[in-house]
Order: structure tokens, then sequence, then C-alpha cells
């Protein structure tokens, strides 16, 4: 199973309750499963364009945790499995496929340049492969 599908479940859950009972903000993962380059990576994406708050690891001598502000702006986020391979032309055919409208979310694609948004790959004029997409 990718490593990425675990926190996306979690997390379109967890926003789907708090939208609707406003419970805690706070939601921690567990360390183990949830700790990866592109884990990390996917969570920075999310909070630069402000789909979720601040996250921090929490290290509490047994497996440890990450915990995650969850500041409800966030309808879905999803895993691409396989990773796709896209050139640097097919961005935008991707936005259509992967996204509701073509101002409103993102996905993430990992590039020779690093991990970033579709935005940021199609300024630099980069392909790579897809991992996600949240909006």
């Amino acid at each position: 199973m990718h490593s990425l599908h675990p926190i996306c479940c979690r997390i379109n859950s967890l926003d789907h309750q708090l939208q609707v009972e406003l419970l805690e903000r706070w939601f921690a993962f567990q360390f183990s499963e949830m700790h990866s380059k592109a884990c990390t990576m996917l969570r920075s994406v999310m909070m630069k364009h402000g789909y979720i708050g601040e996250f921090e690891f929490v290290d509490n001598h047994r497996s440890g945790k990450i915990v995650v502000e969850l500041n409800g702006r966030l309808n879905k986020c999803g895993v691409i499995s396989p990773r796709y391979d896209i050139s640097a032309g097919d961005v935008e055919d991707w936005v259509g496929r992967l996204l509701p409208s073509r101002q409103f979310g993102f996905f993430v694609m990992t590039t020779s340049q690093g991990i970033m948004d579709h935005e940021e790959a199609r300024r630099k004029k980069l392909g790579g492969k897809v991992l996600g997409f949240f909006y």
C-alpha cells in the first residue's frame, strides 16, 4: 500500500468531522507509518497553500506522533497510484483530470528538482511523477 494513502484517508475523514461537529482542531498521526519524505513534503505543500495549519513532530519515546492542525478548508485529498509520468506539456491535461476546476486545488508531483505543486512545475517547465492532489 502507498505510504500517502493512510494520511489522505485520515485527513479527509477528520476534516469532514471538524466541519460538521467543530471538534478539536489538532489530530495526531502515528509517527512510524506517517513519516517519509513524500508525506512530509505533501503536508508542506498543503500548508504553503493554506489547506492545513502547522504540523509538528512529537517524540513520545515510543513510535512518536505527527500533530497536524486542520483548519476546515480542505475538501478532499487523495493519492494517485501508480505514480504516472507527466511531461511538462501534459500538466494541463492532468489538471483537467484531477481537479474540479482550473483555479481550484493543486496536485503534487515529484520532479528532478524536488516535490512541488503543479503550478510551480509549470513555471519551471518541469515534468515528473504525480503523487497526489488536494482541493
